[in-house]
């Protein structure tokens, strides 16, 4: 009984795991609730005046590749990171204008390129998912044809039993990571943005 139950709840989830990829077909591996969107837009993150060539000249600046590394880590604080935006571009003087452009580039280059990196982990996370759900369903028609069999094997039932209920245990552990992993593409975004707007009050 424990097992049956077990194995219907590994079916449930499997079941809207796929409910979830079908929300949009066009991106049939993604697992998550929130709508993939591919890029950030830079329309959506920059009222700023335009990038021109910012948006390759920042990667030939030492500070501002220094500073991009550190502003786009999610592990340094946002509060922290504001004030190193603060602080760099007082220190620009003349070149404040130049220097927030090239700055901003660099943010947008690189969280962006983050951010596609996870989106893309999340898929990958998804089609193995998709694939150990079929392989969990496969296993538990085999069990059941075993526990049925006339001349019952109990060693083989209890193995595949075990093997099963490890299997779940997996497949359980990645669809949480992956809930939580799913929270990531939208926490770069607020970043992004966030730091885009201190970037133009400083030019202001």
């Amino acid at each position: 009984m424990r097992f049956r139950v077990l194995a219907m709840a590994v079916l449930a989830l499997a079941l809207a795991s796929t409910a979830a990829r079908a929300a949009d077909p066009r991106y049939p591996d993604w697992p998550c609730a929130q709508a993939k969107v591919p890029e950030i837009s830079l329309a959506a993150v920059w009222a700023g005046p335009p990038l021109d060539d910012a948006e390759t000249k920042w990667k030939n600046d030492a500070k501002v590749t220094a500073l991009v590394a550190k502003l786009s880590a999610r592990k340094t604080p946002m509060d922290e990171a504001e004030k190193s935006v603060k602080e760099f571009l007082a220190g620009s003087a003349a070149d404040k204008s130049a220097n927030a452009k090239m700055l901003f580039a660099g943010l947008f280059d690189t969280l962006n390129a983050q951010r596609s990196q996870v989106m893309n982990g999340l898929e990958r996370v998804s089609r193995k998912q998709r694939d150990a759900a079929d392989k969990i369903r496969e296993e538990t028609i085999q069990l059941q044809a075993l526990q049925s069999a006339a001349s019952r094997d109990d060693t083989k039932v209890e193995a595949l039993s075990n093997e099963l209920i490890w299997k779940t245990r997996i497949f359980e552990d990645r669809n949480k990571v992956v809930r939580f992993v799913c929270e990531v593409p939208t926490a770069i975004d607020q970043r992004l943005f966030a730091l885009g707007r201190v970037i133009q009050q400083e030019m202001e």
